[in-house]
């Protein structure tokens, strides 16, 4: 690593080159030298056995009867309210398309920057996943020209680069676990994400890489993908049964902590490249790094792929800590740890106690793998991916803050004494690098007290901030100093908007809900603000579709916004028979929303997939994609053009 410094909070393991071995891999840079950064002394194992004993010491606190950190646990957000939009898919983001495209692209939050989604396409072809199927649309002949069948493996996403598509799918690797008791949920179940490879012109499957652990996120520039994965210790932890009681277990599991190999703690794969197969450990142990008092119950690695070679196993950079948000620029990538899947010390009563979020930069301005840069840390949690921006070399970070809440099953007997969390509140902070920090440079606070936010954007020098309890406060900020953020205005009105989209001209789009004076939520809604005057925020205009929900509150890859003609479009769901009302069309005009239709999906034998989840733009068409099949619609009036019906 070159003598990189790292900071707080944060280790690094970096790996170098591309391994098939079958054992650990030993084709790894230096291991990084002794570290001091304030407080924190970080350090890099020099062998296999003192990463063991480390290991084991950092993680043996956590040890419980029921594996590490007690019995299962709920987490509450001081007393803001529950936002089930913040917590769906860690939203992704949105960028109007070139003016000089004929088609439209996958919705991302930076230009340049593209997301894994379940639909692509390149203006002449649509690919898509669906039921374990990648299918290939030519658009001329409005034909499915090619399936690629992935079995059973739940494919879930995928980036696509010349003929070459990149599938995220959900593939457990094979891990021996003792079963649980019937009444203890797991929260850490066998878990694993499968990388495909796939030729687009041949229709075939080239190379898959598993790995152990939870695929978070990832980002494509170029043709170079990085994709974030979680992985955590495997341990084959005991639990308390009719004939082994707490104490029993918990003296079998801190034997087993003692006992279990170094393999138990690092990340490892199974590579299957065109029919060679490998598996091993991803990285040497005397490569890792960790800070002075690590909790070893976790370990993030980015993956780093060129979608027009081989494969590999993804020249792996890893760091001792967890994460839950993914954003990136061209040339940074961010990965956010909020800490709340930090296990409770068991040997403690439930507390409630202040959060901070984490942050990790990566430099991936360079070809290969990318190198941890700086982290920092602010206090609260971050709703999504669009709660970071980075711009002109500050991060502005939007956060709320409150107090986290773990309750066990046992109700601690002096609950009626403890005292009511503060109420919440929400910052947007500014970092700037600074050597291997990111270092705090302003925030300005007060933003939806006892609320939550339910959407960020960062636009340029601008923020607009949506909070909500009973009312939906927009506020507008003022970020071109970065020392002194200010809020400059404030817009209260019913509802909230989850996901707000730019639409030019000073206008902003938010998608969300609106609600009674009580905060009850009554149904989809679109509203058109006007920003132009930062101090006054006003909405133009508003859409509602009662007793309605839209996949694009939660995930905005399902939003589409053509700005050469204002189409705007959403799928929706009614909320009482949970059926499709397929896609809303709506026209951006000047201050007005006009409503342009629905476009309806046909009912037939092969309607399997739950309706329309995506529509892009084509030339003049819009095409709808559902796990059913696909619907070309006429951009103007929506005259039906045809239908694919997908076949299982």
């Amino acid at each position: 690593m070159n003598g990189k410094k790292l900071l707080a909070g944060a280790a690094v393991l970096a790996v170098a080159g591309v391994s098939v071995s079958s054992a650990v891999r030993d084709d790894t840079l230096a291991p990084p030298p002794i570290v001091d950064h304030g407080p924190v002394r970080l350090v890099a194992f020099d062998s296999c056995d003192n990463a063991l004993t480390e290991l084991r010491r950092a993680m043996s606190p956590y040890v419980s009867a029921y594996g590490l950190g007690g019995r299962p646990q709920i987490f509450t957000m001081g007393d803001a309210t529950t936002n089930s939009a913040g917590n769906a898919e860690k939203a992704m983001p949105s960028t109007p398309p070139a003016q000089q495209q004929e088609h439209s692209t996958t919705n991302v939050h930076e230009q340049g920057v593209d997301e894994p989604d379940i639909v692509k396409t390149d203006g002449k072809r649509v690919v898509s996943i669906a039921d374990g199927k990648l299918r290939i649309i030519d658009v001329a002949t409005r034909a499915v020209t090619g399936v690629v069948d992935l079995g059973d493996r739940y494919a879930s996403q995928l980036l696509v680069q010349g003929d070459r598509a990149l599938v995220v799918a959900n593939s457990p690797m094979r891990i021996e676990k003792p079963a649980l008791p019937p009444d203890m949920p797991s929260f850490a179940p066998e878990s694993g994400t499968e990388l495909i490879l796939v030729d687009l012109k041949a229709l075939k499957e080239i190379s898959s890489l598993k790995t152990d652990g939870y695929y978070l996120d990832a980002r494509q520039v170029g043709g170079t993908a990085r994709v974030v994965v979680r992985s955590q210790p495997r341990l084959p932890w005991v639990y308390p049964n009719e004939t082994t009681n707490e104490a029993g277990s918990l003296r079998r599991n801190r034997e087993i902590l003692q006992s279990e190999p170094i393999q138990a703690w690092l990340p490892r794969y199974e590579l299957n490249e065109n029919g060679a197969r490998s598996s091993g450990t991803l990285v040497d142990c005397a490569n890792v790094s960790r800070p002075a008092a690590p909790s070893a119950t976790s370990m993030l690695t980015v993956l780093t792929f060129d979608l027009s070679g081989k494969l590999g196993t993804g020249q792996p950079v890893s760091i001792i800590a967890d994460g839950d948000t993914v954003y990136g620029t061209d040339r940074s990538l961010y990965v956010a740890d909020d800490h709340r899947l930090l296990p409770e010390l068991p040997s403690r009563p439930p507390v409630q106690r202040p959060i901070t979020t984490a942050i990790h930069q990566f430099d991936i301005s360079r070809p290969g793998p990318p190198e941890h840069v700086a982290s920092g840390d602010v206090s609260g949690t971050l709703l999504n991916q669009y709660s970071l921006s980075e711009h002109d070399g500050v991060l502005r970070v939007a956060t709320t803050t409150g107090t986290e809440t773990r309750c066990c099953w046992r109700v601690p007997t002096d609950q009626a004494n403890t005292p009511a969390p503060p109420p919440s509140e929400s910052f947007v902070t500014t970092l700037r690098r600074d050597g291997n920090q990111l270092a705090k440079v302003g925030q300005v606070g007060g933003l939806g007290k006892g609320e939550r936010i339910y959407s960020v954007r960062f636009i340029g020098k601008m923020g607009y901030v949506v909070t909500f309890r009973q009312t939906d406060p927009l506020y507008t900020l003022d970020l071109s100093d970065p020392r002194q953020p200010r809020v400059t205005g404030e817009l209260k009105i019913t509802g909230f908007s989850a996901y707000l989209h730019p639409a030019g001209d000073g206008r902003l789009i938010g998608v969300g809900q609106e609600a009674n004076d009580q905060g009850r939520t009554l149904g989809t809604q679109v509203s058109l603000f006007d920003v132009r005057n930062p101090a006054a925020p006003q909405r133009l205009a508003q859409y509602h579709l009662p007793d309605s929900n839209s996949e694009a509150q939660f995930d905005p890859h399902a939003f589409l916004f053509w700005p050469q003609d204002g189409t705007l479009v959403i799928p929706v769901t009614a909320y009482k028979t949970y059926q499709e009302i397929s896609s809303v069309v709506l026209r951006v005009d000047g201050d007005q929303l006009r409503d342009g239709g629905k476009i309806v999906e046909p009912q037939t034998g092969t309607n399997y997939g739950g309706g329309q989840r995506r529509t892009i733009v084509i030339g003049d068409q819009l095409w709808s994609i559902s796990a059913s099949g696909v619907q070309v619609n006429a951009r103007n009036g929506l005259t039906q053009q045809a239908w694919l019906p997908f076949t299982r």
